[in-house]
Parts: C-alpha cells; structure tokens; sequence
C-alpha cells in the first residue's frame, strides 16, 4: 500500500463561483463548480485513484481489497466496511440554503444511513465579505421554528458570522448552519449524504420552481440547543500541531510548516488524510513511497503507515484528520 491521490468529483450548482478549478490547478471549463468532492465514498460518487498501481480502482474497491489495511481495523468492524469520511472543498459564490443534517440514529431509522457531523475550516473570505450562520442565536420552540420557516424569518434565530481565512467551525449532526457568499471552505465530514433544506431564501430555478423545504423531517432532527459563541477558537503556531477537533467522528490537526517535521502513526489504527490549503510539500513514508503535495490537493495514507517525512517547500499549510 502506498499514498493515494483521488480524482476530484467535481460539482457545478446554482450558488457556485469560479475558484474551485484555479486553486486544484484543474485545466477544464466547467462552470459554477461549488464542490470538488476529494475523497468520497458516496454512493454513486466513489473517487477513483490518480496515482500508482491501484489508478483506476475507486475507493469501495480499495476498502473491499484492503479492508483493514486501508482504513484500520476498528474502523472496518465500525463502519462496516464502508470508507468513514468525505472530504470538500467547497466555493460559494452565493448562500447556501439554511439547512440541518440528522444523527446516525435518527438517519439510520429514516434513511440507512449514517448522520452527518462535519466541520469547516475557511481558506478564502473573498475580501473580507463572507459569512456563514451555524446554531441558533436565541431559544425557539420547533413549533415556533417552523412558523419563522412559513414568514421568512428563521435568520433572525441564527448566529451569523463574518469570516477571516484560518476560522474553524464544528458542526454536529442537529445543528442549524449554512454556507454564506464569499465563503471558500475545506469540509471534512461523515459519509452521508443526507441533507434537510430548512430555507432557501425563496429562490428559483431556471424553470421558476422553489426548492423543496423539508420544514417537517428537520423539526425533529434539530438540537435546539442555544450557545454563547459557536466558532472553535485555538492558537495557531508554525512548525506544531494544532488541534482543531477531536470528537467520535474524525479529529483533525492543522500544520503550518515552514520545517521538516517527522510525523509518528505507530500507534494509530487509522488511515490518515492531508488536506493542503497554501504551499507544497514533498512526504515519504516509512517504506519509502513518496509523493508530492500542493494547495488544492488531498492524499489518502493507509492504516499501515508507521510514520510520514514531510518537506515543505517553502512554506506548507494542511489539515490532518483521521478516524
């Protein structure tokens, strides 16, 4: 086994921009691209590998191949055999619906399928103009939640954010969040793909239809809960580990590298992912694989990695995260 790259899943959508393709360094002309999907193992949208004897094999193959020697061994009994984690970089060029996404037990009995927990880690603002809303500002009812839904004011029960490169959300499964304009993010959450639209501020499509409201399956799948300050506040520093997020689902680590560093996954049963946000980095494994790594890319690294070198050129900046 070795590092794997993934080819990007790329998504066109009615609130997407154009700094998508430029950031991956992609030579294509799709328009309005709001997601690369980077490493997936939805349903229907598997990434297939770019490099190295496994290219051409998408990644249910490589889970099914490899099993626990790909995604570790507590994972594979967990997840049963399924690739834990999907991977984003997501570019809004307009808002988002406002929306929620269930927990595993409500979306398993609803839907089989597991919830959705992810975070945001924000690597453009577009100026200094970007926002996002995540939780609630003030206590609601869910009788008084989907009557805000029916007058067009559920964003006045919402914490809304002006946000600078660097800002790190975590958003449990049951919290109220949407992307604003300007927003250019790196998402890592559950595989699911199960989303209830709360509000879609009215608009329409291309035919002069709304989007379908799911005002009834979020009601329940809301934690009404109200906090003080919903951002993941930390200290960045070069050349350590920053932790970000530590909770059942992933935790993820920021790096900000202008040094060699050595990094140690002995004790690990887990695959680990790297998620490059500015510069470039060259790594090798411990077996003495290497690859190669820039701003808009994503490398896999597989459970039976002991350990990393990283190089950065320069200066490197990435997200970690594992299972």
């Amino acid at each position: 086994m070795y590092p794997l790259k993934f080819k990007p899943i790329l998504k066109s959508t009615i609130w997407g921009g154009e700094k998508i393709i430029p950031f991956k360094h992609l030579d294509c002309q799709q328009a309005q691209v709001g997601e690369s999907w980077e490493i997936s193992d939805v349903p229907g949208d598997e990434s297939v590998v770019a490099n190295g004897a496994d290219a051409g094999k998408n990644l249910t193959q490589l889970v099914d191949e490899y099993k626990a020697a790909l995604v570790g061994e507590n994972n594979y009994k967990r997840f049963n055999g399924k690739f834990p984690l999907l991977i984003k970089f997501i570019d809004a060029q307009q808002d988002l619906s406002i929306q929620v996404h269930p927990d595993d037990e409500l979306a398993m009995k609803r839907h089989n399928s597991m919830g959705k927990t992810e975070m945001w880690y924000v690597i453009g603002n577009d100026g200094g103009k970007a926002h996002l809303r995540s939780g609630l500002s003030k206590q609601i009812t869910p009788e008084e939640y989907a009557q805000m839904i029916a007058d067009n004011t559920i964003c006045d029960a919402l914490a809304d954010y002006a946000v600078q490169p660097g800002d790190v959300f975590f958003l449990p499964a049951g919290r109220i969040h949407s992307i604003g304009a300007g927003c250019f993010i790196a998402e890592i959450q559950q595989t699911s793909n199960i989303t209830y639209r709360i509000y879609d501020f009215n608009r329409k499509d291309k035919n002069g239809n709304t989007r379908e409201l799911h005002t009834e399956l979020s009601k329940d799948a809301i934690d009404y809960t109200v906090s003080e300050d919903y951002r993941t506040h930390y200290t960045p520093k070069q050349n350590e580990p920053v932790e970000l997020v530590s909770c059942p689902y992933f935790t993820t680590t920021v790096y900000d590298l202008t040094e060699p560093m050595e990094m140690d996954y002995s004790e690990l049963d887990s695959f680990v992912i790297y998620i490059c946000m500015e510069g470039a980095c060259s790594i090798a494994d411990n077996e003495g694989n290497q690859v190669e790594l820039q701003a808009g890319e994503s490398v896999l690294f597989p459970a039976t990695t002991q350990g990393l070198s990283v190089k950065p050129e320069g200066q490197v900046k990435f997200l970690e995260t594992y299972v």
